[in-house]
């Protein structure tokens, strides 16, 4: 997979990127547990109500994170599959610095194998080993975005859906040390300046 970094300049500025796709739902049945209702302040010896949705409905939020820069890419879809991954790598290509290189880290999941999708000549897809979620920082945005400003919530519409990943990754977006804060990792950027 390091076809795309074998022919570049040595001067070539090379970026980190970290990619993820998490579900935001409304949802019937067990909640997963990253979907589970989150802790409220209330008074001590009482019980807060959390809101519950019964329907089914959900969208998923493509999402990558260069942190060195502070930078991310995100499209919120009805669907993770290759045509949706298609989209987002086309957006990542749009959010690499101009004249620089990146090299995608990313899960194994189909969407992200299959020989179907055209990656852009300005991305190297490296595939992190199989059930290793730790070594990807994109699953704590997840867990900051969800915390902050996605949990708790009862969507009356898809649309809605969608707003709130959108508005949610935008917050995090306005905030490239919050980026960096949680995306950096030692042994990603060792020996590497961006």
């Amino acid at each position: 997979m390091s076809a795309h970094l074998d022919g570049l300049p040595p001067t070539t500025p090379v970026e980190i990127w970290f990619q993820d796709v998490p579900r935001q739902a409304r949802d019937e049945g067990p909640y997963r547990p990253e979907e589970r209702p989150r802790a409220a302040m209330a008074r001590r010896g009482t019980r807060p109500r959390q809101p519950a949705d019964q329907r089914y409905d959900n969208a998923y939020l493509f999402g990558a994170i260069c942190p060195a820069r502070g930078v991310g890419a995100a499209l919120a879809l009805p669907d993770a599959d290759t045509d949706m991954m298609q989209l987002h790598l086309d957006e990542i290509s749009r959010n690499v610095a101009a004249g620089a290189h990146a090299v995608l880290l990313l899960d194994r999941a189909g969407w992200h194998t299959t020989a179907k999708l055209e990656v852009p000549a300005n991305i190297t897809p490296i595939f992190l080993p199989s059930r290793a979620p730790e070594l990807n920082p994109v699953e704590n945005v997840w867990e900051f975005l969800r915390s902050n400003w996605l949990s708790n919530l009862v969507f009356d519409t898809y649309d809605e859906i969608i707003d709130a990943a959108c508005d949610a990754w935008r917050n995090l977006e306005a905030d490239p040390k919050r980026i960096t804060s949680i995306g950096m990792r030692k042994w990603a950027h060792i020996g590497h300046s961006p």
